[in-house]
Parts: structure tokens; sequence; C-alpha cells
């Protein structure tokens, strides 16, 4: 199965395999993307071995307030897709679009703004990319203990990705997220309903959990994780992805049209939730039969041990699917990024860009076999780091005179500088009481409303003095 499944791919590349590359054809795929395939290509974005790998144990360790955790804030982002996104459509379709940071830099009216945004997903999409690559790794050892050593898988994974993405360009990758969310849907129902199934029903699931913590059914959880700083954070955090990470917000802008757009919103938002329903499922069933177990053999037993060969097939098939995915569309989307803020000729420009995708996945591969097992907090270090590029993005985006608001990019990057430092422990990880990334993008979104305010004031007395 796993050599029919890498024979597809190559052969999906191989037929999306275009001599132009251009920045139009080779990163951007055309920019001539329907609703079915821009609701395919989001969808296995969004949806990855973060999914199969990070949110089942999510659940089994800190309990049902995980559903809050993403699924109500992926609904957000649904409805921000049908606003915000229209709005990001249709001014980027006025513009050269390349990437957000190049257009970060055309709004601002310098290069640095786009090195700003440029900066910020780099050091945040990195192990975004890393956990993809790890949490399929250590599964894949677990799976086959003593083949071959876990980093040997995770380097494979990424020779794969770039040898694929190298041929095929932007549109292979979304060609094979539609395998891809195949795969994901009908491999993890398959283990959601066997899990279930164990147990005979919801309501006899939530009962045996009750018995084995009663925590798990209730937010903050055992482990007090999902407090309200916690749960609002992440709703900020994942909400703005659209327009912080360029995987999304690249995919929204090359839609055919705003009917696209919004015909993808919807079904993205319907997809969430028969998504992750299913790992509620996974992370109860383990937290009743494996409340101990590392991650890897949690994820070992329930979907390797616990079933039948064949399923167990599938679900392979299904999780090496979405790490590739996902993961060479962000490696993509960081090369389409460095092309937009490099000025020169387009096909050397581009050149460059390629040669940037290979130093991104020897990073992200390096990151991998370093990073821990905590896959779902990765992921959401990840989305906390981008989101707090969304006043800076939001203002270049919306507001016409960006352009004359120059120190906003610089405090920006003083707020990623102090993030990072709050990360690695050199700055607590609170302020007065507030979590770090949740005082930054508040104290972030209020300065930037208010340099558009002065900037108003500013300008209208200026032009009745004229």
């Amino acid at each position: 199965m796993g050599i029919v499944y890498v024979s597809v791919l190559f052969f999906l590349a191989n037929r999306a395999k275009s001599v132009d590359k251009t920045s139009k054809q080779y990163l951007l795929g055309g920019s001539n993307l329907g609703a079915l395939l821009g609701f395919f290509t989001i969808a296995a974005t969004l949806f990855s071995t973060f999914s199969l790998l990070g949110m089942p144990d999510f659940f089994r360790v800190h309990g049902i307030g995980a559903w809050i955790f993403l699924m109500f804030s992926h609904c957000v982002m649904t409805f921000g897709l049908i606003w915000l996104g229209y709005q990001l459509h249709k001014k980027a379709k006025n513009h050269s679009w390349r990437g957000m940071a190049g257009f970060m830099g055309q709004n601002y009216g310098h290069r640095f703004a786009g090195i700003v945004a440029f900066f910020g997903v780099f050091v945040f999409l990195i192990p975004y990319i890393s956990i993809q690559i790890r949490g399929v790794a250590i599964f894949l050892s677990a799976s086959f203990p003593g083949v071959i050593p876990m980093w040997a898988w995770a380097t494979i994974l990424v020779i794969i990705m770039l040898i694929y993405s190298e041929v095929g360009g932007l549109k292979a990758i979304m060609h094979s997220d539609v395998l891809q969310g195949v795969l994901l849907l009908v491999a993890i129902w398959i283990i959601g309903y066997n899990c279930l199934n164990h147990f005979g029903g919801v309501r006899a699931m939530f009962e045996e959990v009750e018995i084995v913590n009663e925590a798990l059914l209730s937010v903050p959880g055992p482990k007090g994780l999902f407090d309200f700083q916690f749960l609002l954070g992440s709703m900020i955090a994942i909400s703005l992805m659209p327009y912080t990470q360029p995987q999304i917000s690249t995919r929204l802008v090359i839609l055919k049209n705003v009917k696209s757009l919004y015909k993808m919103a919807i079904s993205l938002g319907i997809f969430g939730i028969i998504i992750i329903l299913p790992t509620a499922f996974m992370g109860m069933y383990g937290a009743v039969l494996y409340p101990e177990f590392s991650t890897s053999e949690f994820l070992n037993k329930t979907y390797i041990g616990d079933q039948t060969n064949f399923v167990a097939s599938v679900v392979m098939i299904g999780i090496i699917a979405a790490a590739i995915s996902t993961s060479d569309s962000q490696l993509f989307a960081l090369g389409g990024e460095l092309r937009s803020i490099l000025k020169g000729e387009d096909r050397k420009m581009v050149k460059y860009a390629r040669v940037g995708i290979f130093f991104f996945a020897l990073i992200a591969l390096l990151f991998a076999l370093m990073s821990s097992d905590e896959l779902a907090l990765l992921a959401r270090t990840s989305f906390a780091g981008t989101a707090l590029l969304a006043p800076m993005i939001l203002t270049g985006i919306f507001y016409d005179h960006a352009h004359r608001i120059r120190t906003l990019p610089l405090l920006t990057l003083v707020a990623l500088l102090i993030f990072i430092a709050s990360l690695v422990g050199w700055l607590p990880h609170q302020v007065t009481g507030i979590r770090m990334d949740l005082a930054l993008i508040t104290l972030l979104s209020a300065i930037s409303l208010l340099m558009i305010l002065f900037d108003k004031i500013k300008n209208s007395r200026t032009q009745d003095f004229s």
C-alpha cells in the first residue's frame, strides 16, 4: 500500500510538472484555483498529522476541553475566512501577489515589513513542519521496532517531500491534497468508530472515562491546561491562521473568485467537525485503556496493535499522507515567501526560492529530531507565534495608508523576539498574570488601532489646513 501511495504521488507530480518555472506557475499553481480543489488543499493543510497524532493524545491527557481548544476556534476561523478572506482576496488580486511578506513590503512601502513577516513565519512554521515529520517518524519507529532508527524514517519522509514538490510545484501539492484528504477522512473514522464501538456508544464511553478520571470531562482538565487565557489565546491564534500562515493565505488569494471562497469556507467548517470528532473518541479510548502510556505507545496500540492488519495499513498510509501533504505545503509556502521579498529577474529568484526550500527542509528535519513528543502543544506555540504578525498584516491589508505607519513592523519584530525569549526561558511566561502571547497580541492590536486613529486625525488636520 505504501508503494502504491508513493507511486500515485509521483504520478501526480509528473502530471503537474511544468517547464515554466515562474512564480505564477511554479509557486502559485497558475493562480486559478476552483472551490473543490481549494477546499481539499486548505483542509489538507489545516488538518494533518496534528489531527491524527496530536489531537487524540491531547484529548487523552487534557480531556474534553480539547474540543473547545480546536473545534470552536476552527468555527471562528471559518467565519473569519468569509468576512476577512473576501477583503484579502479582493486586495491581493489587484496587486502582483507573490506572497504575504512581499505584499506587506508593498503596502508599508519598505522591505523591512516584508522581512519581519518572513522572519515570523520562518521561526514559527519550522516547529509546525517538524511536528509533522517527528510525529510520523516516532509512529513508524514504534510500529516497526528495530528496523531502522527514528531519524532514518524522518529523513526518508523529507526526501520524498523535496523530490515531489521540486518536480511538480504547488499544483502537484494541491492535487496530492485531494488524495490526502480522502485518506485522512477514511483512516480517522475507521479508528474513531472502532474506539467508540469498544465502549458500545457515546454515553457508555463517557461513563467509563468518569470512573477513570472525572477531571477529563470538564475544563480546565486534570492538568489545568484549558483555562480561560489558554482557550482565548488559542482561539485568536487559530482564527488568524489564514492571514498569518502563508500556506493558507496564498491559497485564498489564488482562488478563482469570491464565490469559490464562500463555498470553500463553508465546506471547510463542515469538514473540521467531521475530522475532529473521531479524535475525541480515540482520546477517550486511550484515557480508559492506556492512561499511563507514553504518546508513541498509546498511538501504536490504538492505531496498530488493536486493529486488523488491513485497517492498520490504511491508517499508516493516511498518517504518512497527512504528514507529507502538510509539510510540503508549508515548506513550499516558505519558499514562496522568500521569493516575494527578493528583487530581481523572476526565474532567477524562483531558483533561489527552490534552494531555500531545501535548506528550510534541512532545518525542519534537525528540529524534528531534537523536539519533544508534545505535538499539540508545539503546534499551539506555532499558531501563537504567527498570530503576533496579525496586527501588522491586517493593518497592511485593510488600511489604505499603511505606508504612513512605518513603526508597526518594528514593534512587531520586538514582540516576536520577546515571545521567543519567553519560550526559551529568558523571560517569564506571564506578565501580571496574563500569558505572554495573549499580552503581546493585545498590546500590538491596541497600538495598531491607535496608530491608525492618530494617522487619520493628523491627515484630516493637514487637509483642513490646506
